[in-house]
């Protein structure tokens, strides 16, 4: 993951401010990954297209892995943070849950090169690493479900259906998303979104 070292000089002095770096180093990846695949691209390629050194390189990142590792954190961090804001504000439940689902949707799209690399590569990564991931994707799953165990709790939404289900069940769409969706399509992002949130709490109607 990014980290500056302490007691390690600056490196890219020379350059754009030093918080730009690890952005950089995270861009220039992601397409090399894309276009090269993973396993194929050296980290000399990854420095020399973002224009900094190894030294400078190794200052944020362990390793290649850490790269792709934090191509996808990132994202999942992004996500988790507009969760946790928009399940724990004052809103009505339902309304909560399509925020919730209508977000997720438009950050996956705003981010779908990172996700599919990251999918496609992911057991390239050593086995702690992909624990990991595993395991904060499954807190975000875990609070976004506890929306759905809430409502159906209350009465408000349905209950003959397990919510673990229907959660997994619309996030296998999300997911899906990098297979179709293509940008200056029919539908923008949030037309989309919203179009999965009502799916989602259509399907959780209880009359």
């Amino acid at each position: 993951m990014t980290r500056a070292r302490k007691g390690r000089p600056e490196p890219d002095q020379d350059g754009p401010a030093e918080e730009s770096v690890p952005r950089r180093l995270l861009s220039v990846a992601t397409k090399l990954f894309a276009d090269k695949g993973f396993d194929r691209t050296s980290v000399q390629e990854v420095v020399e297209a973002a224009g900094v050194t190894k030294g400078a390189m190794y200052h944020y990142f362990d390793s290649k892995d850490d790269l792709l590792y934090e191509i996808y954190a990132r994202v999942l961090r992004e996500q988790t943070d507009q969760l946790e804001r928009v399940a724990g504000s004052d809103a009505p439940l339902r309304e909560r849950l399509s925020t919730a689902a209508s977000d997720v949707v438009v950050s996956s799209i705003a981010n779908l090169d990172d996700t599919k690399i990251f999918m496609q590569s992911m057991h390239q990564l050593s086995p702690e690493k992909q624990k990991g991931v595993r395991a904060e994707r499954r807190k975000y799953h875990e609070r976004f479900r506890a929306l759905v165990e809430d409502g159906q709790r209350s009465g408000e939404f349905r209950t003959d259906k397990p919510a673990e289900v229907i959660v997994d069940f619309f996030f296998g769409a999300v997911h899906h998303l990098g297979f179709w969706y293509h940008q200056g399509g029919s539908m923008s992002a949030r037309q989309v979104a919203d179009h999965f949130a009502d799916l989602l709490l259509s399907s959780l109607r209880s009359d």
